[in-house]
C-alpha cells in the first residue's frame, strides 16, 4: 500500500462527498473506499467510476508512476501526464495541489492570469508560505503598456481591456513583493503559451490566434530528463523572465487593492 492518497481526500471534502456515497456510486465495499483513501490504487474501471463522479480527471488523483528503470525517448510523449480540451476544465483542486506540493520552485508566465488571482482568493498568502518554506516564486505578467499587450488585445478583439486586466490582477500580488524569495516582473515579449510551473509538474496553456487562453488547450507535462518537452518550455520560460523588468507598482500608478 502506498502513502496516504491526500488528494482523493482532499476532493471528497471539498465536493462534500462521504466515502460511502463514493463507495455507493462505484459499486464497493466501503472498506475498500477506505484503502484508495490510504494509498492503494484502485483497479481501472474503479478509477474510471470515481473521476466520473467527482468531475475530476483521473490523473489528478492517481498521476501515472515514474518509471524505476529504462529511459524514455524524448520527444515521445513520456512526460505527458494528460490533456485538457481548455484552461477553464482544469480542476480547481489540481491547481491548489500543486501549488501546496512545490518543494523547489514556482513559476507563473501569462499575459493577465486572472483567474489564478479569482479562483483562489487566498493565492498571495499561500505563495508567501511557500517562499517561507524555501520554494521559489517567479511570477511573470505582460507589461499592460508594452507593445505584446496592445497586439495581443487587438488580436482578441478586446483592445484595451487586456492591460485593464493584467492592472487588476497584479494587485493581488502586491504583498509579495516585500517577501523573499518571490519576484514579480512584466514582460513585453509574444507569448505563444501561458506557463504555469511547480517543480517538475508544468501546465502548458498554448494560445490560438485571436481566443483567449482560457478558451485554450492545457498540457499538463512531468520532467523526464533535459532533453523533453519540459525543459524546452522550461527555457522558454527563463529566456523572458531573463528580458523582463520588475514590477514597480508605486513608480506606475497601480491600485492598491484588487478589483473583481
Amino acid at each position: 500500500m502506498g502513502s496516504v492518497n491526500e488528494r482523493l481526500h482532499s476532493v471528497l471534502a471539498q465536493r462534500g462527498v462521504p466515502p460511502e456515497s463514493l463507495a455507493e456510486a462505484c459499486g464497493v465495499d466501503p472498506k475498500t473506499v477506505s484503502r484508495w483513501l490510504g494509498g492503494r490504487v484502485p483497479h481501472p474501471r474503479h478509477r474510471f467510476r470515481v473521476a466520473q463522479h467527482l468531475r475530476v480527471e483521473e490523473t489528478f488523483l492517481w498521476p501515472a508512476p515514474q518509471p524505476r528503470t529504462g529511459r524514455p525517448a524524448a520527444g515521445s510523449g513520456a512526460e505527458l501526464v494528460g490533456t485538457y480540451a481548455n484552461r477553464a476544465s482544469v480542476p480547481r483542486e489540481m491547481w491548489l495541489s500543486l501549488l501546496q506540493e512545490a518543494r523547489r520552485e514556482i513559476g507563473v508566465l501569462v499575459f493577465s492570469g486572472t483567474f489564478f488571482a479569482q479562483s483562489n482568493p487566498h493565492v498571495a498568502k499561500m505563495l508567501a508560505e511557500r517562499a517561507a518554506d524555501g520554494v521559489r516564486v517567479r511570477l511573470c505578467f505582460g507589461d499592460p503598456a508594452g507593445r505584446a499587450v496592445a497586439v495581443r488585445g487587438r488580436e482578441e478583439g478586446i483592445g484595451d481591456t487586456l492591460a485593464a486586466k493584467i492592472r487588476a490582477s497584479l494587485t493581488y500580488y502586491r504583498s509579495l513583493l516585500s517577501e523573499e524569495g518571490c519576484e514579480v516582473r512584466l514582460h513585453d515579449t509574444t507569448l505563444y503559451t501561458s506557463m504555469f510551473r511547480y517543480d517538475d509538474n508544468l501546465l502548458v496553456n498554448p494560445h490560438i490566434w485571436g481566443q483567449p487562453a482560457s478558451a485554450n488547450p492545457l498540457l499538463h507535462l512531468r520532467r523526464v530528463d533535459a532533453s523533453g518537452w519540459f525543459d524546452n518550455y522550461a527555457q522558454s520560460f527563463d529566456a523572458v523572465w531573463a528580458g523582463a523588468r520588475p514590477w514597480t507598482p508605486d513608480q506606475e500608478g497601480m491600485a492598491a487593492h484588487g478589483q473583481d
